[in-house]
């Protein structure tokens, strides 16, 4: 239990370690999605091709959409992206650093389901049987054109009683699965070689850049998880001293029925310094809106500077927001 704790522990710690878990895990999730299911091909001239393209298709865009939404660095990009400019300054190059490691991670499990397709062979086998030129196979020398369409239709469905035992049908059956293993296998070496070649030939440009790029995307997302968790003691405290305030005013009543309360005096300046002086709702809007619209800029000598609540060029209007 300590070791899954340790590692439990350390996947919270980061991010593009818990990012790289979720694409190993829908990874996993393909193939066994893939092994589970149970392949029917209609074995009909005009559904082959759609149902085995489908198959071969339809699944890698779920599971890529799954993986830009599982990803929490897609919301972190897209908020860089899309916040005003402010105090702070965008960097195209992190913007291009996160949309680059969010595609490369969301393309792995539709990448390995194409590839486990096409080296087992049936979905090809379906959708392109009907394609096949009949010349270069014997045994539909003595059928029309519209039986032959049929029995190429029926290629994948082994079961079938009029192709059960046809060494046609094995024949363009062998040819279609070897295409399809050369094709996924060519996929396979290819993607290999390129991840070789980019691993290795990645000294070779600017290094500079790449660690800047890199940093400043931890630093983001980082920076994002911070607010977030001091909005949430902000809002404990918040509640804290409105649930105070409530008992304060009910208090008379509350004396009528033998119940004792703590004075509000007792640890009210601890908590108004750990509300920061934020303490009514227009002022946390306008905390958020200005959090938003003017982010600080990334110069910690300038902390003790006053930062205006009210950004005049802000696009956003206050919203009422209910606290109680």
């Amino acid at each position: 239990m300590d070791r899954f704790r340790m590692i439990f522990q350390y996947f919270q710690s980061n991010s593009e370690s818990v990012m790289n878990g979720i694409c190993g895990l829908l990874a996993l999730a393909s193939v066994k999605m893939y092994t589970s299911f149970d392949f029917s091909c209609p074995c009909l001239p005009h559904y082959n091709t759609v149902y085995g393209l489908g198959i071969m298709f339809i699944p890698p865009i779920i599971l890529f959409l799954c993986g830009l939404i599982l990803n929490r660095q897609s919301l972190v990009m897209l908020e860089e992206w899309r916040r005003p400019q402010g105090r702070r300054k965008k960097d195209p190059a992190v913007i291009r650093y996160l949309c680059s490691s969010i595609m490369q991670r969301a393309m792995v499990a539709p990448v390995v389901w194409i590839v486990v397709t096409l080296l087992d062979g049936k979905c090809l086998i379906c959708a392109f049987s009907s394609s096949m030129d009949p010349e270069k196979f014997v045994g539909f020398a003595n059928a029309s054109t519209a039986q032959v369409q049929q029995l190429l239709a029926k290629v994948a469905c082994k079961d079938d009683e009029l192709m059960r035992n046809s060494t046609t049908r094995k024949a363009v059956s062998r040819y279609l699965r070897c295409c399809s293993q050369a094709l996924g296998w060519s996929i396979l070496l290819i993607l290999i070689i390129a991840a070789f070649l980019a691993r290795w030939l990645q000294p070779c440009f600017n290094q500079a850049a790449l660690l800047q790029a890199r940093h400043w995307s931890n630093y983001i997302d980082i920076e994002q998880k911070i607010f977030e968790e001091t909005c949430c003691e902000h809002s404990r405290l918040f509640a804290h001293k409105c649930i105070l305030h409530f008992f304060e005013s009910m208090r008379q009543e509350i004396k009528l029925h033998s119940f004792s309360l703590p004075r509000e005096e007792e640890g009210a300046e601890e908590e108004k310094d750990l509300l920061r002086g934020i303490t009514d709702q227009d002022q946390v809007n306008k905390l958020l809106k200005t959090w938003y619209c003017e982010k600080p800029p990334l110069d910690v000598s300038q902390a003790a500077q006053r930062h205006p609540l009210v950004p005049e060029r802000c696009p956003l209007r206050t919203s009422k927001v209910s606290w109680l």
